[in-house]
């Protein structure tokens, strides 16, 4: 064998591996590139608080990730902090806390929750008396698949309360606060009940 050919050679599987490398990591980045879509679009999502809304168990510019999983597998509960977009303003998504159940009647009396005729006692979650009712100072019965959605802050929240807001479908509810990854110094599982 000639040193042409054996020079021919090494440069073809030098060559080979080369793209054998480069193939490897393209098929790597596809792989993570796949993984990620399919993490945020089925299983979590990354938001961040805008507003006082859900003071002070949430605040302002705090980093969210929602669980987008669980509620395939059991109903909203009551005291859920949910996520779901807001009808009227693309990418815009609201925070807030779920106070009424499908098939549960709301009212705001006298800046208080209603629930079925009996006030709400474990509310711990408001900071105040509410100021205006909205549309519950009527009663509001919620079909199967609706909830009736407050923020903590709630002299300072859009919510169910406002006609722009409403109730909220289960189809719309993109998922459920789970944990909080910034500031630093808060990190950690977001409480509901």
């Amino acid at each position: 064998m000639s040193r042409k050919t054996e020079g021919e050679g090494l440069l073809v599987r030098v060559f080979g591996k080369v793209i054998g490398g480069i193939l490897g990591w393209i098929l790597y980045l596809l792989i993570i590139v796949g993984l990620t879509y399919l993490i945020i679009t089925y299983v979590g999502q990354r938001t961040r608080v805008s507003g006082s809304s859900m003071e002070t168990t949430l605040s302002d510019g705090d980093n969210l990730i929602v669980d987008k999983l669980s509620y395939h597998f059991r109903a909203p509960s009551r005291f859920d902090i949910v996520v779901f977009p807001y009808q009227y303003a693309e990418n815009t998504y609201y925070i807030k806390r779920i106070i009424g159940l499908p098939g549960d009647t709301v009212q705001v009396i006298d800046g208080y929750v209603w629930i079925n005729g009996e006030r709400l006692e474990s509310d711990t979650y408001g900071n105040e008396v509410m100021n205006s009712p909205g549309i519950a100072a009527e009663p509001v019965t919620l079909g199967e698949d609706e909830y009736f959605v407050l923020g903590d802050n709630r002299n300072h929240s859009a919510d169910s309360r406002e006609p722009s807001v409403g109730v909220i479908k289960r189809k719309n509810l993109m998922g459920r606060a789970w944990v909080r990854i910034y500031p630093f110094d808060k990190v950690g599982t977001i409480r509901h009940e």
